[in-house]
């Protein structure tokens, strides 16, 4: 969905949380059909190395190609990790359970760590303008999307945090 294409909405609490349970069906369903028909290990490695491969075609011509848009600005997540986890998981237990409780776990649990290399240097803070912004807002503001409606785009003015998750001004 939409927060994995735009680096600007890889944010620390939904991005993390979304992209994982989605993105999880489609390996663990390829990972059961190889170990069911053939005993291979390696099915969501497999399915997720394929996805990838997809995206980048995807991202590459649609955003690059024709509208020009930066490709750090619209990487797609790496799910390399999380799916080598799930295929040991389900080669060393050979149990589905086990791999769905522990290795569904391992999954999410890997995900944002895998990914911070990249999506760090975009939460760099700097000064525009007066406000203090990360290099991700910065780009979403430069490279508008036509199809985005302004009240989706909120800005963190602070980063002082409550316990109910939202940001003290």
């Amino acid at each position: 969905g939409d927060w994995d294409f735009w680096a600007d909405w890889k944010d620390r609490r939904l991005w993390v949380t979304v992209t994982p349970i989605v993105l999880i069906t489609f390996p663990a369903a390829i990972q059961a059909w190889a170990w069911e028909k053939f005993r291979n290990p390696w099915g969501a490695t497999i399915a997720v190395l394929a996805l990838l491969f997809g995206e980048w075609v995807n991202r590459y011509f649609n955003f690059w190609g024709w509208t020009y848009f930066p490709i750090n600005f619209v990487f797609p997540a790496l799910l390399v990790p999380g799916a080598i986890l799930l295929d040991t998981f389900l080669m060393l237990s050979g149990s589905y359970l086990f791999t769905a409780i522990v290795g569904g776990l391992a999954w999410g649990l890997i995900f944002y760590p895998s990914n911070w290399p990249m999506i760090a240097p975009l939460h760099v803070p700097v000064e525009y303008n007066g406000m203090l912004m990360s290099i991700a807002d910065i780009q979403g503001y430069n490279y508008v999307r036509t199809g985005t409606p302004e009240y989706i785009r909120m800005v963190e003015k602070g980063t002082l945090r409550t316990f109910g998750k939202d940001v003290a001004p």
